[in-house]
């Protein structure tokens, strides 16, 4: 965190998002059966280019790194940007994907927002 906003420093963050990212998507495959290495980089790709892009938004916009905001821009970029990357890669998007991809993205990256925001307020 840094002294002046007490917040992650974007690379920390950005970090934080990402292995949550690919958690999402062990636990996912995992839950399906399928392989570890056997096709994962096909499954994790659109998702961790969507949330390159997302951290594209964020960084542009200034927005603070650990901020609810983020969160709401890194999952939302992650979420519809990596399911139009899976769907035009061949693979499919069912329903209870979408469903359970919303809500397990919504709570990995701005669950850690949320848990982090009242250690900063009390530091404030």
């Amino acid at each position: 965190m840094t002294a002046r906003t007490r917040t992650p420093h974007p690379a920390v963050a950005f970090a934080i998002d990402l292995v949550l990212v690919l958690v999402f998507l062990v636990i996912g495959r995992t839950a399906h059966g399928e392989p570890f290495f056997e096709g994962f980089a096909g499954s994790a790709w659109p998702f961790v280019a969507a949330l390159v892009v997302g951290w594209v938004a964020i960084l542009l916009t200034r927005t603070p790194s650990g901020g609810i905001a983020a969160g709401a821009i890194a999952w939302s970029a992650t979420l519809l940007i990596g399911m139009v990357l899976r769907v035009v890669s061949g693979r499919t998007a069912a329903v209870p994907f979408l469903i359970v991809a919303t809500i397990t993205l919504a709570v990995l990256l701005i669950g850690w927002r949320l848990v982090l925001r009242p250690a900063r307020r009390r530091r404030s």
